[in-house]
């Protein structure tokens, strides 16, 4: 999985395209992620009690992330990302635009 959580991305499909923001989950084996404050859906939750009020929830929802970019820390460009053996043995994601370590 190129595509961490915590890592700030670019959305590039969608309704929110262009937008930016941090990636709060991401389930590689359904290959989705949820981003902080985009895609947001809204729930309506019922009452639970007898004299209590129904909710509107709002939640970010996952999108494929197919429609996503990394955002390169270094040089602050939506970016693909290769991976790269380091010296001690470790894979390490790259940037393919300025070609430095991400992690």
């Amino acid at each position: 999985m190129k595509i961490k959580s915590g890592d700030k991305v670019k959305i590039t499909a969608g309704k929110d395209k262009g937008h930016t923001g941090k990636v709060l989950q991401v389930w590689p084996r359904e290959g989705l992620v949820s981003v902080e404050s985009r895609n947001l859906l809204i729930k309506h939750l019922r009452p639970r009690r007898q004299g209590e009020k129904g909710q509107r929830v709002e939640f970010p929802a996952p999108m494929s992330i197919a429609n996503v970019m990394l955002v390169c820390p270094q040089c602050g460009r939506a970016t693909r990302v290769g991976s790269q053996m380091l010296d001690g043995g470790k894979k390490a994601r790259i940037c393919k635009k300025c070609k430095q370590v991400i992690d």
